[in-house]
């Protein structure tokens, strides 16, 4: 007994029901209408995604730099506060008389 290479339809009609039949049948109908609407909607989600990322790169920059700035400014502090230390720690000078 040679296999079947095609399928019965009854067979396939009675697996699927009229619901999936129908589905098989539009199926060709309903793709390029979905391809027409989901492609404007894609192209927006990655227009989104693209602008999402310019801003938050900016954002990131500008952390970076107020972070350079605080440690400018606790550097300076520390510098400060070790002089100040050091010159407390200094012998008096003799006067002069």
């Amino acid at each position: 007994m040679a296999p079947k290479l095609i399928p019965d339809i009854e067979n396939i009609v009675e697996d699927l029901g009229v619901p999936g039949v129908a589905a098989v049948v539009l199926l060709p109908v309903f793709i390029p209408v979905v391809a027409g609407v989901g492609k404007p909607i894609a192209k927006a989600a990655i227009k989104g995604g693209i602008v999402l990322y310019e801003k938050g790169k900016g954002a990131i920059a500008e952390i970076g730099e107020s972070l350079e700035d605080l440690m400018a400014e606790a550097k300076a502090e520390l510098a400060e506060e070790q002089m100040q230390q050091a010159l407390e720690a200094a012998p008096p000078e003799a006067e002069a008389g």
